[in-house]
C-alpha cells in the first residue's frame, strides 16, 4: 500500500502536447496523460530500461 500519491512527469520534449506517456516519481508506474488516472505498474524489463534511461547508460 502506497503512502502517498503518485506524482507522474512528461518529457520535457513532449511540449505543450497531451497525448504522452507519464512516469511517476517512483519510477515504478506510467500512465497515458489523455486518461490522467489508472497508472499501470511497470514490471522486469520496462522498469530496468527507464533506470538505465535515467541514469544515462542510454543515449538517443
Amino acid at each position: 500500500m502506497r503512502s502517498e500519491p503518485l506524482r507522474f512527469k512528461k518529457s520535457q520534449y513532449s511540449g505543450a502536447q497531451t497525448n504522452c506517456v507519464e512516469v511517476a516519481h517512483t519510477m515504478a508506474h506510467l500512465r497515458d496523460s489523455k486518461q490522467g488516472l489508472g497508472a499501470v505498474p511497470l514490471h522486469g524489463d520496462a522498469a530496468a530500461l527507464i533506470a538505465s534511461v535515467k541514469a544515462g547508460r542510454i543515449s538517443r
